[in-house]
């Protein structure tokens, strides 16, 4: 697959999980699990990238490398302000990564931590690793922040015991240090391990009086598309314990549970630590581990391994219920065609050819009708349907040249409308699709397009296209190292 300039692949090899997402001295570091000796699982390290505008990233060398003791699972970074670790100098407060050491002989799991002084470019080993050892095999993935509390502040880590299902929370004074909080879980979605947690507050609807916590659990297999994805529980934490709003049983229906994305590709999604108060923003490894591994690799793309867009999570009401929004932060671009009020029933073209990378905007009232299909380029159609209330991405038509079960129906319910109205980010290999202002979501590789065009048809009637808008994604690149 082509190294794309929307979204950030490394220059060659293996990536997958997005690991220490920080923003620090202006800059937003994304680190993740990386091979660098192929473009397959394994050899876990932490690559390194950074970004002034989460668009145009400049790749680094490699930040934490395996040993022959350990490899680097996931994990995050956090700005030690006031060096409570005492890993700083008298000059600079330490970044610290804490990370899973992943035992390659006795294939135990415990944590470890690192600190840099030089803006995370290098990092330095903390000589009484690992901090946290519970002796388990599936101990993994700590996302590390600062709590601030009645009792004072310190460092929670939520981690997890992953074939038990189970988040388990402790707390640090100096993130050397740590105790038993609590745990969670297992709940809602269970039908496969979990892994890479994120614990963090949110106002709904930007009121500062009423603040939620949005717990993210991501798992593998029992995604609610098949395969890998994530759950997210929104409820309470106090310094301690996460409640849910709503308790869920353990294997609950995965449509009963809420989901970050009903694509197969977005995993594994964390958010940055270091951003404004009030502020979260999301990116998540754009693949799925049912097929990761089976990806093409060829000559002039010599790796495996996407991003989605960072997306920016706020709390909203939405339909009775509090819902996270996604608002995708995506490059400048530029309009090239335009339709408004135009009527389709039969298939009607919209666009003779679409960029490589480009944002739609489709408003669609049914006036009637049972529904649209929307096909894009061949290798994705969206279907709406008014009598379920249900978006369905099918990426079936163009999947043969790709792994064998990657051809697939995505559905996600909007529930009934009249008008509905998404926002598309359409790669040479992949489409991230918002509807309902963002509450909604599908996320999925694609076979590469040909430069193919879109159109649209009515379903028992015609559609009105109130608007419909393309635009073309200007150049961005990927600077550093090259393959």
């Amino acid at each position: 697959m082509t190294r794309s300039p929307l979204h950030f692949r490394p220059a060659q090899n293996w990536m997958n999980d997005p690991n220490g997402l920080v923003f620090h001295d202006g800059r937003y570091h994304l680190y993740f699990q990386y091979n660098p000796e192929g473009a397959t699982h394994g050899f876990m390290s932490w690559g390194h990238a950074s970004s002034t505008d989460l668009v145009r990233w400049e790749e680094h060398p490699v930040a934490i490398r395996y040993t022959e003791e350990h490899e680097i699972f996931s994990g995050s970074v956090v700005f030690d302000e006031h060096d409570t670790s005492g890993l700083g100098s008298p000059e600079k407060s330490p970044l610290v990564a804490v990370f899973t050491l992943a035992d390659q002989v006795g294939r135990l799991q415990a944590q470890g931590i690192a600190s840099s002084l030089d803006g995370g470019l290098t990092w330095r080993p903390y000589d009484g690793n690992p901090v946290l050892d519970r002796g388990s095999a599936d101990f993994r993935d700590p996302k590390v922040f600062r709590y601030a509390g009645p009792a004072g502040a310190y460092w929670v880590m939520v981690a997890v015991e992953a074939v038990e299902r189970r988040v388990v929370l402790y707390r640090s004074d100096d993130l050397k240090t740590w105790t038993y909080l609590s745990d969670y879980g297992p709940r809602g979605a269970t039908g496969g391990v979990w892994e890479c947690p994120d614990l963090f507050p949110l106002a709904v609807d930007g009121d500062p009086s009423e603040v939620r916590w949005v717990l993210l659990i991501s798992l593998n297999p029992g995604g609610i598309a098949g395969g890998s994805g994530t759950q997210y529980v929104i409820g309470s934490f106090d310094g301690v314990r996460f409640t849910p709003d709503e308790p869920m049983p353990p294997a609950a229906p995965l449509e009963a549970c809420d989901w970050l994305d009903h694509g197969r590709d977005c995993y594994a999604g964390v958010t940055f630590s270091g951003l404004p108060d009030g502020e979260r923003i999301l990116i998540a490894w754009m693949s799925n581990w049912d097929y990761a591994g089976r990806l093409p690799v060829d000559a002039e793309a010599p790796q495996r391994g996407a991003m989605t867009l960072a997306r920016r999570l706020t709390l909203v009401r939405a339909e009775g219920r509090v819902r996270l929004r996604q608002e995708p932060i995506g490059p400048q671009t530029t309009t090239i065609a335009e339709l408004a009020d135009v009527r389709a029933g039969a298939p009607s073209t919209l666009i003779e050819e679409l960029p490589e990378r480009c944002r739609i905007e489709l408003s669609a009232r049914l006036d009637g009708a049972d529904g649209f299909a929307l096909d894009l380029g061949g290798t994705a159609i969206l279907d709406y349907s008014a009598d379920s209330g249900s978006l369905r991405l099918d990426r079936r038509p163009a999947a043969g040249a790709m792994p064998d079960g990657f051809g697939s129906i995505e559905e996600v319910r909007l529930g009934a409308r009249e008008r509905v109205e998404l926002v598309i980010w359409l790669d040479r290999d992949s489409i991230e699709v918002f509807a309902s202002g963002g509450t909604c979501t599908i996320t999925d590789l694609l076979p590469e397009r040909d430069g193919a065009g879109a159109s649209i048809a009515g379903r028992g009637g015609s559609v009105l296209i109130e608007r419909f808008v393309v635009s073309a994604v200007s150049a961005t690149e990927v600077k550093g190292r090259t393959a």
